[in-house]
């Protein structure tokens, strides 16, 4: 059996689940969220207590059990206390400013990037380098970082660029210059 996938997912104060066949509506004090799981997971909602089973002991249905019940899991944590991630950015003249629409990145182009965000999705700059970008659902959060990230990804040389906080970036060695 599944260990992740025959834990309960218990709901904190403020949040409701809603439960209609195979979609599973979370609202909470950070909004609301909607996802429509696999047909063949059995979902069941008793007590502010939502369990999921599967049909067999098969090697699909064993992967589904705890992708379900982790996809439920951060759906509830989403609407309660809502996920994060924050990009450094990294060179000279290198800069970030929020705008209302999202935020204008200035990496090294000859022209700034507007960067849109999607609805339910905050991005907030600290001190020109730092762009912090938080909401409920923790898939559109990650997406957003990495489309971030991709507009200039961390170079091996210099370490210019944008990159997750605490990523490591693998420096190589330039030019020797031997004659």
């Amino acid at each position: 059996m599944s260990r992740i996938g025959k834990k309960p997912v218990t709901l904190p104060k403020g949040v409701n689940l809603e439960l209609q066949g195979q979609m599973v509506a979370v609202k909470g004090p950070r909004g609301e969220l909607r996802r429509t799981l696999h047909p063949e997971m059995q979902l069941a909602f008793e007590n502010g207590v939502l369990t999921v089973a599967r049909p067999s002991e098969d090697k699909r249905h064993k992967a589904l059990h705890g992708l379900t019940r982790t996809l439920v899991q951060n759906m509830v944590d989403g609407v309660s206390k809502g996920f994060a991630k924050t990009l450094e950015i990294q060179g000279v003249g290198y800069k970030a400013e929020a705008k209302p629409y999202g935020v204008n990145l200035v990496v090294g182009f000859s022209h700034p990037v507007k960067y849109e965000a999607p609805k339910g999705i905050k991005i907030s700059v600290e001190n020109n380098t730092t762009v912090k970008i938080e909401g409920a659902d923790k898939e559109a959060v990650g997406q957003v970082a990495a489309e971030l990230r991709a507009v200039r990804p961390p170079e091996p040389y210099k370490g210019k660029g944008i990159r997750y906080q605490g990523e490591q970036v693998r420096r190589k060695a330039g030019k020797t210059g031997a004659k």
